[in-house]
C-alpha cells in the first residue's frame, strides 16, 4: 500500500524523464508496489534504484527536478527511453517534458489524468498495458 502521506496527485509522481509514476505497472501492482521514481522507499525494486536518468549525477548536481533544465537535454539515455516508449507503449517522454516546461507540472497532471482514465469505466488505466485491467477495453492497438 502507498504512503498515505503521498498525494498521488502530487508532483513527486512525475519521475525526472517524464514518466507519471502513477499510471505505471509497477507502481500499480498489489504486491510489492513502487513508490514512485522520486520517492525513497528501501523497498523500490533494484531498477529504479539503479536507473541512470534517476541517479544522473549531472542533473543531481545541478539540482534540478527535470531532464529538461539540464543543458544535455535530450541525453541519450532519455533518448533511448523515448524511443523504447514510443515504440512499446505510444509514449514520449520528451513530450512529456515538453509539456511540463510549457505548462508546469500542475497542468501535467491534470492533463495525466484525463488521458489515463477508462472512457467505459473510468479506472485508471496502465501506460504498459493495451487494455483496461478493470473493463477490458482496448484503448490502444497491442
Amino acid at each position: 500500500m502507498h504512503d498515505p502521506e503521498i498525494n498521488l496527485s502530487n508532483s513527486i509522481l512525475i519521475a525526472s524523464c517524464g514518466i507519471d509514476c502513477r499510471f505505471c505497472r509497477a507502481f500499480g501492482r498489489a504486491k510489492n508496489p513502487c513508490p514512485g521514481c522520486r520517492v525513497e522507499d528501501v523497498h523500490k525494486p533494484k531498477t529504479r534504484l539503479a536507473c541512470p536518468i534517476k541517479t544522473c549525477e549531472k542533473r543531481i548536481r545541478g539540482g534540478f527536478e527535470y531532464c529538461f533544465a539540464c543543458d544535455e537535454f535530450p541525453c541519450s539515455r532519455l533518448s533511448h527511453l523515448d524511443k523504447r516508449y514510443r515504440d512499446h507503449y505510444g509514449l514520449s517522454v520528451l513530450e512529456n517534458l515538453s509539456s511540463i516546461q510549457q505548462s508546469g507540472v500542475e497542468a501535467f497532471i491534470a492533463a495525466e489524468d484525463k488521458k489515463w482514465t477508462c472512457p467505459q469505466c473510468g479506472s485508471k488505466l496502465c501506460i504498459h498495458k493495451p487494455d483496461c485491467l478493470a473493463c477490458g477495453y482496448v484503448w490502444r492497438n497491442p
